[in-house]
């Protein structure tokens, strides 16, 4: 996968406020504002900052966390994990492996098969359709 490079001032326009401080500043929507916490369509959820396919619709579950969750990225390779030991808690972070871009945070209390939840903001995701493919 080619990584997208683009400076903060390039990144600011493409993305827009709200993005802008999800994806690159790390910031989080607050719990049950964001679109797709309760989206139920058929398609593949990509990154909003480069358009990375992340995370197929038959893997998100109503997690009751207020975010969009999945139980698994689409391969292992379109997301990385960190350490993110900000705000007094240790999680493990996960970016846009394409553009670095932030999602969310991942944790060990998912459902099977995985155990995994992807925990993402939905300001971080746009969506594409299967009916309109």
């Amino acid at each position: 996968m080619d990584k997208i490079n683009l400076t903060e001032a390039e990144w600011r326009e493409r993305l827009g406020a709200e993005r802008y401080h999800v994806l690159r500043e790390h910031g989080t929507e607050r719990a049950f504002t964001g679109r797709f916490n309760v989206h139920k369509a058929d398609g593949v959820y990509v990154c909003g900052g480069c358009g990375a396919p992340l995370f197929d619709s038959g893997t998100k579950y109503d997690s009751g966390s207020g975010w969009p969750s999945f139980f698994q990225p689409i391969s292992d390779d379109v997301v990385t994990i960190y350490r993110d030991t900000s705000h007094g808690m240790i999680r493990d972070e996960v970016r846009c492996a394409r553009c670095d871009g932030h999602l969310g945070h991942v944790f060990p209390d998912g459902p099977a098969p995985t155990g995994l939840r992807f925990c993402m903001n939905s300001a971080s995701l746009d969506f594409e359709s299967r009916d309109e493919a």
